[in-house]
């Protein structure tokens, strides 16, 4: 008789981070001893994450600093996701006017296309979350937005968790605009599907499993993009509100950790 532990049913993991894989500086206990389990029986790895403001070196750097021994290669940013999705909405060279940090900027730049901070001759928009964001930076995509531009959110998170409590994310912001606007953008993050899709993409994974803390994201996102999910107990949602869902969104499986995936669910 096969294996049938978990894990074995899938070539990939595409994994959530803080909440899943970590809580700010401290990695979530059992993490990374299954995180590295999963190398050892050659399964794919990608830390997918919606976080649009910092690099994929510096995700990278963070959980190597926790033991996940992360390679570039295996972060997957909705920054990243969002300036891939430019290339088949504007013309390659293009100017992009960026709300959101350098790191947004840049991965725009390595797509192809020209960042600029300013409404004129912006042919797109890509917004993702910075601290530092104003209203003069809204009113300039207001501006290219209403002239046509289009209009690509990294993410639509209401909410940004910090050690304050709740505080407004890229999604609050993403509302500003789209209520100066009348304009809904395009978005790349989770739940909507171009983040989970191309990072299985860049696995060439056929049967990823996607595992997160959250159902509005993690796992919304991976209903939305017809992948199989697991849902953690280690930071946002419950078992009772998985439960909850009509039976078509629940997560595939619920599990305290992810320990869970060396053993049989």
């Amino acid at each position: 008789m096969g294996e049938t532990v978990l894990l074995a049913r899938y070539d990939a993991l595409l994994l959530d981070l803080d909440g899943t894989v970590y809580r700010g500086r401290e990695a979530v206990p059992g993490a990374v001893a299954a995180v590295a389990a999963a190398r050892e029986r050659g399964t794919g790895i990608r830390f997918v994450t919606n976080n649009a403001s910092r690099s994929p070196r510096e995700v990278a750097e963070h959980l190597t600093e926790l033991g996940f021994d992360a390679a570039l290669d295996e972060v997957s940013t909705s920054a990243q996701a969002a300036a891939t999705m430019l290339v088949d909405l504007v013309p390659e060279g293009s100017p992009v006017l960026v709300l959101g940090t350098d790191a947004l900027a840049e991965e725009v730049r390595l797509r192809g296309f020209s960042p600029t901070r300013e409404a004129a001759g912006a042919v797109a928009v890509v917004q993702g979350l910075s601290q530092d964001l104003g209203w003069r930076e809204l009113a300039e995509a207001c501006v290219a937005v209403r002239a046509g531009a289009r209009w690509v959110a990294c993410n639509v998170d209401a909410t940004l968790p910090t050690e304050r409590g709740l505080l407004p994310g890229n999604g609050a912001l993403v509302a500003a605009l789209r209520t100066a606007t009348g304009v809904e953008p395009l978005v790349a993050g989770k739940p909507a599907t171009p983040l989970l899709e191309q990072a299985a993409k860049s696995l060439g994974a056929q049967r990823p499993l996607v595992v997160g803390d959250r159902l509005d994201t993690d796992i919304a996102g991976a209903v939305n993009a017809g992948m199989d999910s697991l849902l953690v107990l280690t930071g946002v949602s419950t078992e009772a509100e998985a439960r909850a869902l009509p039976e078509e969104r629940r997560p595939t499986y619920v599990a305290a950790d992810l320990s869970v995936l060396d053993r049989l669910p």
